[in-house]
């Protein structure tokens, strides 16, 4: 399953979650670092206007279905993936990082929020070693000289696997320039998947995953904010479908 937008072409290349723990444990024992982005729809509309964002994309060595619709978009393009959210996969990365015996590193949202979250990764996954805390500051730009810094204090930590949870666009671009700052790392955007675990954030119940209506659980938690992002989403849904309608072979 692909997405092109003029010459920037966005492939979703890990069809499912055990696929994507079998390449990044190859990755791990073979010292070869990543850039793990989950693709979402709301990623669709900023790829269409940012090309600071797509060239961060193109950055991307492992890209996964986060959401229904991008599901959807494959099963009518009859390619199909499974669904791979971000905020699913910190404890399996986490349990992975323990097996494997490498440090993880987890940068983004709030010093307390992070703390909370090891707390519960300790928990879920032991023996798992976090090696690096990092909370940047508000403004934090991936680009600038102190996220350089920042991918070289995570890289002199030893570890070998970090989670960035800054949001799109911030973190998929922090983690196309750790590929050349800290090559050895494996970089994975995992959005809010470090404030659920730390409760700072509450979750779509799993019922509402399971009929797959967590979008409108998330829109009427925060209308204000999510409504118009939401309405965006929604208008390119038609354009679209009618590009996976021309990926069928």
């Amino acid at each position: 399953m692909q997405f092109s937008y003029g010459s920037s072409v966005v492939r979703v290349n890990m069809p499912d979650r055990p696929s994507l723990l079998a390449e990044i444990t190859r990755r791990l024992r073979s010292g070869q670092g990543f850039a793990l982005a989950t693709i979402n729809l709301d990623h669709l509309v900023k790829l269409r206007a940012d090309d600071t964002f797509r060239k961060a994309y193109a950055g991307q060595d492992l890209v996964v279905a986060d959401g229904n619709p991008i599901v959807w978009l494959s099963r009518l393009a009859r390619r199909p993936v499974g669904l791979v959210t971000g905020s699913d996969l910190v404890i399996p990365l986490a349990q992975l990082a323990a097996a494997e015996g490498v440090g993880l590193a987890l940068v983004g949202t709030t010093d307390a929020a992070l703390a909370a979250a090891a707390d519960e990764i300790r928990r879920r996954a032991p023996g798992c070693r976090i090696v690096a805390r990092i909370a940047p500051p508000m403004g934090f730009d991936p680009d600038g000289d102190a996220a350089r810094d920042l991918l070289v204090q995570v890289r002199d930590s030893g570890a070998r696997l970090c989670l960035l949870a800054l949001g799109a666009p911030k973190q998929e671009r922090l983690a196309a320039r750790g590929r050349e700052v800290a090559p050895g790392v494996g970089f994975a955007s995992i959005g809010a998947g470090l404030d659920f675990l730390a409760g700072n954030q509450t979750r779509a119940p799993r019922w509402v995953r399971r009929i797959a209506m967590e979008w409108a659980w998330r829109m009427l938690s925060a209308p204000k904010r999510l409504v118009p992002r939401y309405a965006r989403c929604a208008a390119i849904l038609p354009s679209e479908a009618m590009a996976a309608l021309r990926q069928r072979p």
